[in-house]
C-alpha cells in the first residue's frame, strides 16, 4: 500500500505510519523500515526520517508467515491476571516467542493454552499478546496483553519510557562508585548480526541504563539496573562496555568464567505500569531464582 504525505509540517516516518496504521505496532514498523521493506520515494530511509509534503511511502502488505503455533500445557508462574493483562514470572531457559525453527515450548505456546483466544494480535501470529520480551536465560517479570486496546496502551508506555523496569544483575569485577548512568547508543553489530554493539552517537538507538551497587564481593558486584530505554541486550551490552560484563554471559563477557553454565545472571525483579483499563499504577516484584540466590550465598561465604 502506498501513502502520500500531505501534511504541511515535517514528521518522523515511524510516528506517521503508527498513526496511519494503528493495527501495526511501532516496533514492527521500525523493523520493516530497517529491513528496507518500507521505502520513501522508492528509497530506504531510517525510522526517524523527516517526511516532507509529496513523499510517497510504500508499506508492504503485512502477511505473517504461515506457521503452526500450537497451544501447549506448560505451567506458568502467574503473578497477576485480569481481563486485560497477565504478568508472568518467566523461568530460565524459556524463550518468549516462537521464531524460525523454534515453534514449541515458548512462553507464547503456554499463553495460548492458558488464555485461549484472549491475546492481542497486533504483533502477529508469532507473538500473540507479547509487548516486550526478555532473553531466554534472563528470569523475571514481563507483561502480556489480552486484547489490542491493552496492547496499544502498554506499548505506548514502553515507547515513552514510563514503565518501571528494575533488574538485578551480578557482574564481573568490583564497581567502585555507588551508582552511575550509562548513556550509549546500541545497534546491531556489523561483525556479528546475532549480537548488539555500542555505536557512535550519530548511529544506532539511544539507550540509557541507570545502575546502583547492592553488594560487593572480592571479584563480583551485585547491582540493580533501571532501564530508561529498552533495547535488545541493553543491560548486557552496557555493563560490558564499562568493563563489568554480566557473570556467566559468554556472548558479551568472559567466554568461560567460574560462574558460567547458567547463562547471564540477570533477573527482571520489578515491573510497574499504568493499568490500561483502570488508569491506576500497579507494581509487581519477584524474588531471585534459587540458582541466583545459591550463587550469592557461595560468594558471601567465600568472602568471609
Amino acid at each position: 500500500m502506498t501513502y502520500q504525505y500531505d501534511n504541511t509540517e515535517k514528521q518522523r516516518l515511524d510516528s506517521y505510519l503508527a498513526e496511519k496504521i494503528p493495527d501495526m505496532s511501532r516496533s514492527h514498523i521500525t523493523g520493516l523500515v530497517k529491513e528496507g521493506k518500507i521505502t520513501v520515494n522508492g528509497k530506504m530511509q531510517k525510522a526517524g526520517y523527516q517526511l516532507v509534503p509529496g513523499d510517497e511511502i510504500f508499506v508492504p502488505e503485512d502477511k505473517p508467515a504461515e506457521v503452526d503455533i500450537r497451544p501447549e500445557d506448560i505451567p506458568l508462574d502467574i503473578v497477576y491476571e485480569d481481563n486485560d493483562i497477565i504478568i508472568i514470572n518467566k523461568p530460565k531457559d524459556m524463550v518468549v516467542h516462537p521464531a524460525a525453527g523454534h515453534y514449541e515450548n515458548t512462553l507464547v505456546n503456554a499463553l495460548m493454552y492458558h488464555c485461549k483466544d484472549s491475546l492481542s494480535g497486533i504483533n502477529g501470529e508469532l507473538r500473540p499478546g507479547i509487548v516486550h520480551r526478555i532473553d531466554k536465560d534472563t528470569t523475571g517479570l514481563l507483561v502480556a496483553c489480552k486484547n489490542d486496546r491493552a496492547h496499544n496502551h502498554v506499548a505506548g508506555q514502553l515507547a515513552d519510557h514510563s514503565i518501571t523496569r528494575r533488574y538485578v544483575a551480578l557482574v564481573n569485577g568490583v564497581i567502585k562508585e555507588e551508582e552511575g548512568t550509562i548513556d550509549k547508543n546500541i545497534d546491531r553489530s556489523r561483525s556479528d548480526r546475532k549480537k548488539m554493539a555500542i555505536t557512535d552517537p550519530a548511529s544506532g538507538r539511544r539507550a540509557v541504563t541507570h545502575y546502583r551497587v547492592l553488594e560487593r564481593f572480592p571479584e563480583h558486584t551485585l547491582v540493580e539496573c533501571r532501564l530508561e530505554t529498552g533495547r535488545t541486550h541493553q543491560i548486557r551490552v552496557h555493563m560490558a562496555s564499562i568493563g563489568h560484563p554480566l557473570a556467566g554471559d559468554e556472548v558479551y563477557g568472559v567466554k568461560k568464567d567460574r560462574l558460567s553454565g547458567n547463562g547471564q545472571y540477570l533477573h527482571a525483579k520489578v515491573l510497574g505500569l499504568i493499568h490500561p483499563a483502570t488508569g491506576e499504577y500497579m507494581e509487581f516484584s519477584s524474588e531471585l531464582p534459587e540458582y541466583f540466590q545459591n550463587t550469592l550465598e557461595k560468594l558471601r561465604k567465600s568472602a568471609k
